[in-house]
């Protein structure tokens, strides 16, 4: 491994089908008056807001709740938690959903006592916090982000059609602790299962696309998405099967819990693309990642072609031999294609509200990072998003 870098992670994970008792270890550990943060309402449909309120109320916590956090948080979502925090004089923030409900958290976490205006501060300055940060923890529902365990925040302006995700270095953004119960997941819709799944699988590959050394996260992350491949395909014919929701469940925290980002320089151009797009189009996240990523690795393929190669071997066990390395690699990449297929992840941005009337705004709202194997110009960002259609 090349370069230095520290790690330091200080979540605690609580993992299992009876996880959740273990709110009671640590609610005692923050002050009296917390706030409740959840979605759309599916917590209260499947009893999970009741044996959290129960547990709250034993742990005599003076509650106020912020309700209908949407799947992309808004900034006015924000503001309006915000205000509810600090007329609530929070001491501490419980978030009960998937990732788009602990990255609201977060933003809300270092909002609170801030005196500047967090979208400016945060999402456009991309600032570290000054001020206090209110502690937080999270009961996960959904897999995808692996929110629970970063310090990550993903906030969307709707009247600039930004969508601009904070990765922040004070660790105190972490959740302090997050309970993960595989069986919360099971009664996720089969399209959100899917996205969440895309979702874990792309947050690999944004770090493994990166960088040409012999380093030991790119073998760590090669274990990973064949555990992913092998458990997707489980969860697809059966979403009941606990052993592959808890697997998927595990991976997508590691996925994205910064240490398979360990030496690496990163990509995340996919993830900027499908965010711009989402921007646009509202639609789910990891839905967004699927529909841009194939043309995008078709793009930077020739430049990164030895690490496409090895992904072709490596996970999709492509046989290289009497074959050049660019058919090795165009056949992970065919393989990849249809693994997308079999499990039903949406493959063009149309499905998803986009049209050509739109790629210049798109474009324009399309970060470009210079992580990967090839810095993006303007005119390959609309290349890209035309064959994305």
């Amino acid at each position: 491994m090349l370069g230095n870098f520290s790690y330091c992670n200080p979540t605690k994970l609580y993992f299992g089908d009876k996880s959740l008792q273990y709110l009671n270890t640590e609610l005692p550990k923050y002050g009296k008056n917390v706030v409740l943060i959840y979605g759309g309402g599916s917590i209260k449909k499947n009893g999970i807001y009741d044996d959290v309120i129960r547990i709250l109320k034993d742990n005599d916590k003076n509650v106020a709740e912020i309700s209908g956090v949407m799947p992309n948080p808004t900034l006015p979502k924000l503001y309006e938690g915000i205000e509810i925090a600090r007329n609530h004089q929070a001491d501490f923030l419980l978030a009960v959903g998937g990732g788009s409900v602990c990255d609201y958290a977060k933003a809300v976490a270092v909002s609170v006592h801030c005196k500047q205006d967090p979208w400016e501060k945060y999402f456009l300055r991309f600032e570290e916090p000054d001020c206090e940060i209110l502690p937080l923890g999270c009961v996960l529902t959904m897999v995808g982000t692996g929110s629970e365990m970063n310090a990550g925040s993903v906030i969307t302006n709707p009247e600039s059609k930004q969508k601009i995700g904070h990765v922040f270095a004070d660790e105190e953004v972490m959740p302090r602790f997050s309970i993960l119960n595989p069986k919360y997941t099971l009664t996720l819709p089969h399209y959100q299962m899917v996205a969440g799944i895309y979702d874990i699988f792309n947050h690999i590959c944004e770090q493994y696309f990166s960088g040409e050394d012999d380093n030991t996260s790119d073998y760590i992350s090669e274990g990973l998405m064949r555990s992913l491949l092998h458990s997707s395909r489980i969860a697809n014919k059966n979403p009941q099967d606990y052993e592959a929701r808890s697997n998927i469940m595990w991976t997508a925290t590691w996925a994205l819990n910064t240490l398979i980002a360990k030496g690496k320089s990163e990509d995340w151009m996919v993830h900027m693309l499908g965010q711009a797009v989402g921007a646009y189009t509202d639609a789910t996240h990891g839905m967004t990642l699927a529909a841009v990523s194939l043309p995008y690795y078709r793009h930077i393929l020739p430049y990164g072609l030895q690490k496409f190669k090895r992904f072709a071997v490596n996970v999709w066990d492509v046989n290289p031999a009497g074959k050049t390395d660019e058919q090795v690699a165009q056949e992970g990449l065919a393989a990849m294609e249809a693994w997308m297929q079999e499990i039903g992840l949406v493959m063009h941005i149309t499905e998803l509200g986009a049209n050509a009337d739109m790629l210049e705004g798109i474009a324009d709202a399309t970060f470009i990072l210079d992580g990967g194997y090839k810095v993006l110009s303007r005119d390959e960002v609309i290349q890209i998003l035309k064959e994305s259609l």
